[in-house]
């Protein structure tokens, strides 16, 4: 299945195909680091940004950059098409929240936004999709120059999880990829075979929160992809902070999805899940 999901992914051309690409940039460090790598490739960086999302920082790393509001659709294409920008990526989230509240769409953001049966993560980002590639714009995988980012299988941390946090997982798993399936969110919180916390607009740290309070320590956090993942877009995410999250509330165990989830910071959220006893799983 994975074999054949990744097969349906759209991949960037190699450098001697073009010399520029687009990124459209959410939040965190994710497109600053996209940046990086691309312009470490030879290649240009003409970056869409998201004013009140994206990181002001990015701006000194790309070779140009404009700035809109969610939902202006039509800014955005005019900002690549007239810098004859043929591939783009998207990286970075965007506060679900601010999807609800802070939308204010342009004409062309207007005709995107009436297509959608539902409004959900998947369906908002399928169509900009679909409506970019009308306009000969092809949207490629998000960890394109940055694959080393995609978590690696095994236990990442010195203490494995123990027979009864696996049990946890095992549920945890089964409710999250139920969860993705109706495309509401990634992450779930479980304790003793109880579901505690599921992920909705709120997110995934504020998911842990609520449900590791419940929890009284020892909580069991499963993150994981959506079936049928676009590599293209909204992979999960973990990293330093979540570790952070977890050890306010006593949570034991971080179980995440192999090959299909994004790790940030890497060594330091392992050092620290090994000095709290956070045992941190890759699937």
């Amino acid at each position: 299945m994975q074999d054949a999901v990744r097969s349906m992914q759209k991949k960037a051309p190699s450098s001697e195909q073009l010399d520029r690409i687009g990124l459209i940039a959410g939040s965190g460090e994710f497109p600053l680091l996209v940046a990086d790598s691309v312009k470490r490739r030879g290649l240009k960086v003409i970056a869409v940004a998201h004013r009140g999302e994206t990181m002001h920082e990015l701006a000194s790393k790309v070779d140009e950059i404009t700035w809109i509001g969610l939902g202006q659709f039509g800014h955005l294409l005019s900002a690549f098409k007239s810098r004859g920008v043929h591939h783009v990526l998207m990286a970075g989230a965007i506060t679900k929240v601010n999807m609800f509240t802070n939308v204010r769409p342009d004409l062309r953001g207007l005709t995107v936004m009436e297509k959608l049966s539902v409004f959900h993560d998947d369906d908002i980002l399928r169509a900009v999709t679909r409506e970019l590639e009308k306009e000969g714009i092809t949207v490629v995988d998000s960890t394109t120059y940055l694959p080393e980012l995609l978590a690696p299988s095994g236990c990442l941390t010195k203490r494995s999880p123990s027979r009864e946090e696996m049990e946890d997982i095992e549920l945890g798993w089964m409710v999250a990829k139920e969860l993705g399936h109706l495309d509401i969110g990634h992450c779930v919180v479980v304790r003793r075979k109880t579901v505690l916390a599921v992920e909705a607009i709120e997110g995934s740290d504020k998911t842990i929160l609520r449900g590791g309070e419940l929890a009284k320590g020892n909580a069991v956090v499963v993150k994981v992809s959506k079936p049928n993942q676009d590599l293209r877009f909204d992979l999960p995410a973990v990293g330093l902070n979540t570790v952070k999250v977890m050890s306010t509330v006593g949570a034991s165990v971080l179980a995440i999805e192999a090959g299909k989830s994004l790790i940030f910071d890497k060594e330091e959220m392992i050092e620290l899940a090994n000095s709290s006893g956070i045992a941190i799983v890759s699937r």
